[in-house]
């Protein structure tokens, strides 16, 4: 969800945006299209395919408030095209059955922290800000990162910094952490910053990036739940697009990308059991792939737009002779 700014529209760099806009393309300009944007975030992705198809409407969902009510300014001279839904998108068949609609054409994910987020200091995303620990995309309900970090026990930090971080220095961090807070609780990403620095080696941090980029990655998304939403929202997307419709997902970090990899390859081979001489009825592919692996920025882009750099974006599309929803 790497957008590059929000103060202006003209500084708004939606990520791959050609490419989104090309594999939608075949999809949407019948009269009665329908593409959810499930994450919607500045609306720019949104507010392209709105104007290279005159006759779409897209649904566009989003979990924070303040994305959602500058989206709605910037696509409403759409009209009544657009349908924005405060939600998280794991929430895609209720929102869409709350708007009468069975099936669409089009489902694109742009996952991860959006450009407001990142540049609205406050917010707690990035490291290189002391602003309050806050970290949650809708931050009018749920747990902060400062709740999260004060409270969790050594075990449980390291689990998260881990798994979500893949942070080698996971158990050594979560005990200086835990030291830490029983010395004063952490409020502030610069106290938490100056940790980092503190615990993690010096040659890793020669080496590694910023010692506290994994850390504040595994706390976003632990705060969040992000995997454990999109491991919900991947099926329930799939669902609902119709035959012949598309699937774009963009992802910024490896664990994300591997769980989009393996659900659209998962609908996309057959479960006729090997050795059979004919394809079962009903167990062919559902899905046929689009992209072949994950595709990423030209080095162009990522000169342009830097949030552009880490992005690996992965297709696929219904096979319109398998039953689908109609």
């Amino acid at each position: 969800m790497a957008d590059g700014g929000h103060d202006a529209d003209a500084s708004h760099q939606p990520v791959l945006l050609d490419r989104v806009l090309a594999l939608f393309a075949p999809v949407l300009d019948a009269d009665d299209a329908v593409l959810v944007d499930a994450t919607l975030g500045l609306g720019g992705h949104a507010d392209a395919l709105l104007s290279a198809h005159p006759s779409l409407r897209l649904i566009g969902l989003d979990r924070d408030p303040h994305a959602l009510a500058y989206a709605g300014e910037r696509l409403a001279r759409h009209g009544d095209r657009v349908r924005l839904v405060h939600a998280v998108y794991d929430q895609i068949a209720e929102v869409l059955a709350d708007a009468g609609v069975s099936a669409v054409q089009g489902v694109l994910f742009d996952l991860g922290v959006s450009s407001m987020q990142l540049d609205t200091g406050e917010r707690g995303f990035a490291y290189a800000v002391d602003a309050p620990l806050d970290m949650r995309m809708d931050d009018t309900a749920g747990q902060t990162a400062a709740e999260l970090l004060n409270s969790a026990s050594v075990a449980e930090l390291t689990r998260i910094l881990r798994g979500y971080g893949e942070e080698k220095f996971a158990a050594r961090i979560a005990k200086a952490v835990v030291a830490e807070r029983d010395r004063e609780p952490f409020t502030t990403s610069a106290r938490l910053v100056k940790l980092l620095y503190d615990t993690v080696p010096a040659p890793a941090r020669r080496t590694g990036g910023h010692p506290a980029k994994r850390t504040f990655q595994a706390l976003r998304i632990a705060v969040n739940q992000e995997l454990d939403v999109l491991a919900r929202a991947l099926p329930a997307a799939l669902d609902v697009i119709a035959p012949g419709g598309r699937i774009v997902v963009e992802s910024y970090q490896s664990l994300e990308d591997r769980m989009v990899k393996r659900a659209l390859a998962e609908r996309s081979r057959s479960r006729t059991p090997e050795g059979l001489p004919v394809e079962l009825p009903g167990h062919g592919p559902e899905f046929r792939l689009l992209t072949r692996g994950a595709e990423r920025a030209s080095d162009d882009e990522s000169e342009r737009n830097p949030r552009a750099r880490p992005v690996r974006l992965r297709a696929a599309e219904r096979i319109a002779t398998e039953e689908g929803p109609s």
